[in-house]
């Protein structure tokens, strides 16, 4: 950072702090950005700005807008983050201290940036490294549960809280008096002081069990109670009660005489609220033609079967979201009352038994034959909720109860027929145990017919409910396989991106539970031509590849025989027709080798037994060889994604495989030779110093490619890439032809993101120089270049990168040094001096000198 950042981080506070002309959005703003170079560049502050700022937050905390208050808790709370409680020891005396202000605003915002401490902190405040505050804090805390104020009430039962899991000394030494204070406040007409008692609440049930139990009937009194509240959160909280004290080995004897009251509560809070079925948009029935939210889902490209890098500022994320795992209620994706309550009433069946539908029966025969969907729809939720806990009461009801929901699954409310595929997975073991024709068959043919549904919603549920139903049927569906696969294969055409993974999952559980009764001709020319559509629509680095992977795996024993299977026949056909003048259709093969190569990437190590009980690597012999550039493209590939994944079995076809490979390191076709040189990278791995022998067969082609003028970036760098594996392995015999490749070597993998080939690939120069240090004299300074593009190399790996780079300036001496520096532009000398401490006097010098300037680059 330079003076321009501090003097940035500067204004930044004071806008905060200082101007209030400024509108109170605008300079929350201005902390936001300030907490985000705290974020990123905190450690590079200079003492005196990072001082200031802290100066300014305390003076500030009290603002009289609670929006600055707030921004000046997390700019706090962030800096405190970073390490500097320690550095701090002012902060929190000056908080706490703060808490007796008589100014209500500089007491709420103490508490605030006390409360974002507690979250983020919990663990160090309870140390020794900083004599454990909280000795202090927690009795302090306590004498603010009774405050005038319910916003600060709220805060200091939020403080403590943060600390009940942990059982924190501290707070186990006042256990009593913090309970005590909860029941004082357990009718508080502040909601988000009632949402913390109950929070309070269900974590002490889980970690002082003993301290609650005298109160135990109050307390589920005051919980029934809390669960209806008006306030949703506070419903939701106390909701959670129920979850946890099923946990409880106390739970039968301190619940049973409350059932009937806490049943029709958790029932009455599985209706959809009015805001829910907005936001689901309950209200539109039809929408299969509606594409998925773009915001949610990448754009993707198909890319033709060539090992390429990934770069820096490529445009890919490094961060993906975790957040495609798919949700029933889209939208309302977070834990809301409706789920809580069927959570609850699911784990309360099970330990309750059949005892639970004494009271459960009454409300459910109401509830299923209601006029109101809403309500109908909650009835049937029951029903799925308690079937694991209460089937062996429920059968008796079944034969009438199934046909009833196999009938809902055609109700003309879309949400109406998602849950009742969902309720009927539910029971489907029951289904399957009885005569095929009653219960099964008509299930099945409902639920296919769902999967069709013009609802997105209702396609997801019914494949979802279908693969259950799959997973306990097994090979009761075999007589029914024609007319699953016809209907999952035309859901190909009609489903959005979302439900095709929904969609994956269904075929690959099918094919589990089938098995070889699957392998039939006519069943995996339905199947596989849309699968393979979708494959070949997919980027290497696309996430959807994982789910239609694992569907592959699933269809993998029929699939990768009949891919062996394609290639055989495509060989022997042209073998017997050598002169004919239609040669045969070897797109077909290419295809073949294609899928066999995501098979050997996706399955891994698993696809092993696959391998050693065929003849693939006698056919890929004969395709290395093929006169067809299309087909030793892909048979290259193959041989690097097996050589990762299986090498027991490609090893003793090395001697056979390098000779071509090395006659295949040709830059005029380039995809060819491309893949030629990966699979040779991807050799040198497995091999070790036993690749010594072939050395010789592909090196000088190899520094040849990456000589060559106009070269594209791809091959360039799976070059450099393989010629450093190739030094890693077999240092002695690659490193005398360093100085004849390192300047494009380096030059070609300077834009490289950091990955392990990247890292075998410098390890081997690294290991060649020590071999052949006069070798990269002349190019230093790119191997330096090269050397400061990595964001995070391994430890033991940026060690050699030290010990080279102050080898080197150790060996030419310090004048030689200084003038071989001033060649080195400042972005370069800035980072080698952060990293690895070369060239530091030099800018520290340089800065010294431009302090009139800007210089992008000053440390």
């Amino acid at each position: 950072l330079d003076r321009i950042d501090y003097d940035f981080n500067n204004y930044l506070i004071f806008v905060l702090t200082k101007l209030k002309s400024e509108d109170e959005p605008t300079r929350s703003l201005s902390g936001l950005i300030l907490k985000n170079n705290v974020k990123a560049h905190y450690q590079n502050f200079p003492n005196g700005v990072s001082d200031f700022i802290k100066s300014e937050c305390l003076q500030n905390i009290g603002d009289s807008s609670p929006l600055i208050r707030a921004t000046v808790g997390i700019l706090i709370t962030t800096i405190a983050s970073k390490g500097e409680l320690q550095n701090w020891p002012e902060l929190l005396p000056k908080l706490c201290l703060l808490l007796d202000s008589e100014d209500y605003n500089t007491c709420e915002g103490a508490f605030g940036a006390l409360q974002k401490i507690c979250e983020d902190s919990a663990e160090i405040l309870d140390s020794d490294m900083l004599d454990r505050p909280l000795n202090i804090m927690i009795p302090k805390f306590l004498q603010f549960f009774k405050h005038s104020s319910p916003k600060i009430r709220s805060h200091a039962i939020a403080c403590v809280n943060q600390f009940i899991i942990s059982r924190t000394q501290a707070l186990m030494l006042h256990i009593d008096p913090f309970i005590e204070n909860l029941f004082a406040l357990a009718t508080d007409e502040e909601p988000e002081v009632r949402k913390n008692v109950c929070r309070a609440l269900v974590m002490l049930l889980e970690v002082r069990l003993d301290r609650l139990l005298p109160h135990m009937h109050n307390i589920i009194e005051y919980m029934l109670q809390r669960t209806q509240d008006q306030d949703e959160n506070v419903a939701l909280e106390a909701c959670e009660f129920w979850l946890t004290l099923a946990e409880q080995p106390v739970c039968k004897e301190v619940l049973c005489g409350h059932l009937s009251q806490l049943t029709p509560v958790l029932v009455n809070g599985m209706k959809y609220s009015e805001i829910d079925i907005i936001l689901l948009k309950g209200d539109i029935e039809e929408d299969e033609a509606i594409p998925d939210n773009e915001q949610d889902i990448r754009p993707r490209f198909h890319r033709s079967r060539t090992v390429a890098q990934q770069h820096e500022g490529d445009g890919i994320e490094e961060e993906e979201d975790e957040d495609d795992e798919l949700d029933d209620d889209d939208t309302i994706s977070d834990w809301n009352l409706r789920k809580c309550s069927a959570a609850a009433l699911d784990v309360l069946a099970n330990v309750f038994r059949d005892d639970l539908l004494l009271h459960i029966l009454p409300l459910l025969k109401e509830l299923l034959f209601h006029p109101e969907w809403v309500v109908k729809e909650s009835g049937i939720l029951v029903l799925g909720a308690i079937a694991e806990g209460c089937m062996q009461g429920m059968i008796p009801y079944l034969p009438e109860l199934i046909p009833h929901l196999i009938q809902c699954l055609s109700d003309k409310k879309a949400l109406v027929r998602s849950i009742t595929c969902w309720t009927l997975s539910r029971y489907a073991h029951w289904v399957v145990s009885q005569p095929p024709d009653i219960y099964l068959k008509p299930l099945m043919t409902e639920l296919l017919k769902r999967i069709l549904d013009s609802n997105k919603r209702v396609q997801e549920a019914a494949c979802s409910a279908f693969a259950t139903l799959e997973e306990e049927a097994c090979t009761e569906l075999v007589p029914y396989l024609a007319f699953i696969l016809d209907t999952l294969v035309f859901a190909f055409s009609k489903y959005q991106h979302k439900n095709l993974l929904i969609l994956y999952d269904a075929i690959g559980t099918l094919a589990d539970s089938v098995g070889h009764h699957l392998n039939k001709p006519e069943y995996i020319q339905m199947l596989m031509p849309p699968l393979i559509q979708k494959w070949n629509q997919l980027k290497d680095e696309d996430k959807d590849l994982f789910p239609l992977l694992e569907c592959l795996s699933s269809v993998a024993t029929p699939v990768y025989q009949r891919c062996v299977n394609l290639v055989q026949k495509t060989l022997a056909q042209a073998m017997s027709q050598p002169d004919q003048y239609e040669a045969p259709d070897k797109d077909f093969m290419i295809v073949a080798l294609d899928l066999l190569s995501g098979l050997a990437e996706g399955l891994g190590g698993t696809i092993e037994q696959l391998v050693a009980r065929s003849n693939i690597l006698t056919l890929m012999y004969q395709c290395m060889q093929d006169k067809m550039p299309e087909v030793r493209q892909s048979s290259f590939a193959l041989l690097g994604d097996l050589t990762k994944a299986c090498f027991q079995h490609v090893k003793p076809c090395i001697a056979d495989f390098m000779p071509i490979l090395g006659t295949n390191l040709n830059p005029e076709l380039i995809s060819v030779c491309n893949n030629a040189t990966w699979a040779i990278g991807e050799i040198s791995i497995q091999m070790g110093p036993e690749m010594q022998p072939y050395i010789a067969m592909v090196l000088h082609q190899l520094v040849e490619i990456i000589n060559r003028p106009n070269t594209p970036k791809t091959l360039l760098e799976n070059t450099a890439i393989t010629i450093g594996r190739l030094g890693y392995v077999c240092p002695q015999e690659v490193a005398p032809m360093l100085q004849q490749f390192i300047r494009p070597w380096c030059t070609s993998l300077r834009n490289i993101r950091d990955n392990e080939e990247k890292d075998s690939a410098f390890r081997g120069i690294c290991t060649m120089i020590s071999v052949n240090p006069g070798g990269v004299v002349q190019d230093f300074i790119f191997f330096c270049d090269a050397v400061a593009s990595w964001v995070n190399p391994k430890d033991d790996l940026r060690d050699m990168f030290y010990k080279i780079l102050h080898g080197f300036k150790n060996q030419v001496g310090e004048e030689n040094w200084r003038r071989f520096a001033d060649q080195f532009p400042m972005p370069l000398k800035e980072r080698l001096a952060t990293f690895y401490g070369v060239f530091l006097c030099h800018i520290i010098c340089y800065c010294r000198k431009s302090t009139e300037k800007s210089s992008d680059f000053c440390i």
